[in-house]
């Protein structure tokens, strides 16, 4: 069970299809508006940005220029007053921008979240199933908030680059062909020097991301069995297993800074060689005459301009590394809630076996589920009726929650599961199914909230009536639970699961109800009150699978599965 209370098969990172985020990834338009918007506002800042420059760089080597030549103060007055309001322009588009992209940041974190959010809604049960509460968790909270520096820092010098740097060269090539030329012959090193290194941060910065993941599952594991850990003595052993993973973090992040000083380092470099060839070149031309001063100066003043949104797009580039890496997962698990069907939502069926009105609630036809390379379960071929309660039972080890995981769609299996002469896809199995795990795993609210989890609107006579189901008699109606079910016993919070269970069953009209261990915290009177509302179940036309290790629990069901370890052959 995971920490959000669904069963976890396997914790892979959300498959982004082999596709890494692009500097500006067409997913990321899609998903959030204010990306779009900044990209729009801020190309049209940048343009007037790019303007200022251009225009303080022209004025400033005149003002210059005509000094020198002892130009008179009402002469000097035009260029050196427009050079100030280029100043305050550039100033002020420079600050207009910086505020779109807080702004815009801000704006695409909300969005992303609200859409993770509702993603979540969606994709219900079968998208949790395959995917860590820790990763989402770690993703809707650090990770998010990491693309302060991707789209905050990054995205807007990106938009800045390819406006700027286009403008800048086509001034340069206009006022002095042979230096346009020039910077156009060694420009490209910048951005070579910034793939090289893009490449080797991307995979560091990733298993750095990685290695956070990690981190976080490991750090909510041990504080969710902490207790049971205090119970055996084993809290502190517990201890050099979070110092492990924390120091691996560690050294992955010192790793990425030393990478992105070196980095930083050889972009400087590379522009200030730049900078400096085109500089002794225009030097020599104006020693020989070949260029007027005030266009050798407007030349060397603006020729930086031309470099430095390059060096500052490969500097950000490592700022927003971990928002890149995060927003990566963030766009992959959306394409896989897209990819899931909403639960309570009728899917489409799938092309009918057999419809006959006498057709198995149940049948599974040589189902084969693996944990890893090892058979837990090997060509189970079985079929069930409404009406019947099936007790299953076998030794741990024997593959019981793998054998619910599959039939719910949350495990992947080989075979075929038929459900009431529809053989389903496993998302759509999930919303024919109401089930009860071991743990109830219990959310904060009032018992109609609780119990009602999933349900858009509360019924309240349904409710009392899944209560009285499970024998929850002795929970006054206006309890208030408190965070994962506080202020229950643990027979209490069981009964309370199974009652949500019900109320599901009775709701969606699930033919089929899944129940794992529902007595094992249950004295025996209350064991046996709960096994009769089973029956009674039952008898309402569903199916109910009972997991349970009780002989009494088996002796009330109608069938008896005794699932037994695969042997070591059929696991080869």
């Amino acid at each position: 069970m995971d920490v959000l209370g669904v069963p976890q098969a396997a914790h892979p990172r959300p498959d982004s299809g082999g596709r890494a985020l692009k500097p500006l990834d067409p997913r990321l338009l899609r998903t959030a508006t204010a990306a779009r918007s900044l990209l729009v506002i801020g190309s049209a800042v940048a343009v007037v940005h790019t303007a200022s420059i251009i225009a303080f760089s022209w004025f400033l080597a005149h003002s210059i220029a005509g000094l020198i030549a002892g130009e008179s103060l009402e002469q000097l007055a035009v260029p050196v007053l427009a050079t100030a309001v280029s100043i305050l322009a550039r100033a002020g588009t420079q600050a207009l921008l910086d505020g779109l992209a807080v702004r815009g940041a801000a704006v695409v974190k909300s969005q992303l979240r609200r859409r993770v959010l509702a993603g979540l809604d969606r994709g219900g049960s079968v998208l949790l199933g395959t995917t860590s509460s820790a990763r989402i968790a770690t993703l809707i909270g650090q990770g998010l908030d990491a693309l302060d520096g991707y789209v905050g820092r990054y995205l807007p010098q990106l938009i800045l680059t390819a406006v700027a740097t286009p403008l800048v060269v086509l001034a340069l090539l206009t006022a002095d062909l042979a230096t346009g030329i020039a910077v156009i012959l060694t420009l490209p090193l910048i951005p070579l020097f910034m793939i090289l290194i893009g490449l080797a941060t991307q995979a560091m910065q990733r298993r750095q991301w990685e290695a956070l993941g990690t981190l976080s599952q490991g750090f909510l594991e041990v504080v969710r069995g902490l207790s049971t850990l205090m119970i055996f003595g084993r809290q502190h052993r517990q201890t050099p297993r979070i110092e492990a993973v924390t120091e691996q973090y560690r050294q992955r992040t010192m790793r990425v800074l030393r990478l992105s000083f070196l980095s930083g380092f050889a972009l400087e470099l590379a522009a200030s060689l730049s900078v400096a060839v085109v500089a002794v070149s225009i030097g020599v031309r104006l020693i020989d005459g070949d260029i007027a001063f005030a266009l050798g100066l407007f030349v060397l003043v603006l020729v930086p301009e031309a470099y430095l949104p390059l060096r500052q797009v490969g500097a950000q580039y490592h700022a927003a590394a971990e928002g890149i890496a995060a927003a990566d997962d963030v766009l992959a698990l959306l394409e896989q809630a897209d990819e899931a069907p909403a639960e309570g939502v009728q899917a489409p069926l799938a092309a009918p076996l057999a419809r006959a009105e006498d057709a198995p609630a149940l049948e599974l036809r040589d189902l084969t589920v693996r944990r890893g390379d090892r058979v837990v379960v090997d060509r189970l071929s079985a079929s069930w009726r409404a009406g019947q309660v099936v007790a299953i039972t076998g030794p741990s080890g024997s593959g019981k929650t793998s054998l619910l995981l599959a039939i719910l769609g949350l495990h992947e299996a080989e075979g075929a599961v038929v459900v009431t002469g529809e053989r389903l896809e496993p998302a759509q199995r999930a919303a024919r199914i109401a089930w009860a795990p071991q743990s109830a795993d219990l959310t904060e609210g009032t018992l109609d909230e609780v119990v009602c989890l999933g349900s858009a609107i509360a019924d309240p006579a349904a409710v009392d009536a899944a209560l009285q189901w499970a024998r929850v008699q002795d929970l006054p109606r206006d309890t208030v639970l408190g965070p994962a079910g506080d202020g229950l016993s643990g027979g209490q919070a069981q009964r309370l699961g199974l009652a949500r269970a019900v109320y599901r069953a009775r709701e969606r009209d699930c033919r089929i109800v899944i129940l794992d261990e529902p007595t094992s915290a249950l004295d025996s009177a209350t064991e046996g009150a709960v096994l009769e509302s089973v029956r009674e179940l039952a008898d309402e036309g569903r199916l109910v699978l009972v997991v349970s290790h009780r002989h009494s629990v088996v002796t009330a069901a109608d069938v008896h599965l005794d699932l037994q370890p695969v042997a070591a052959e059929a696991r080869a």
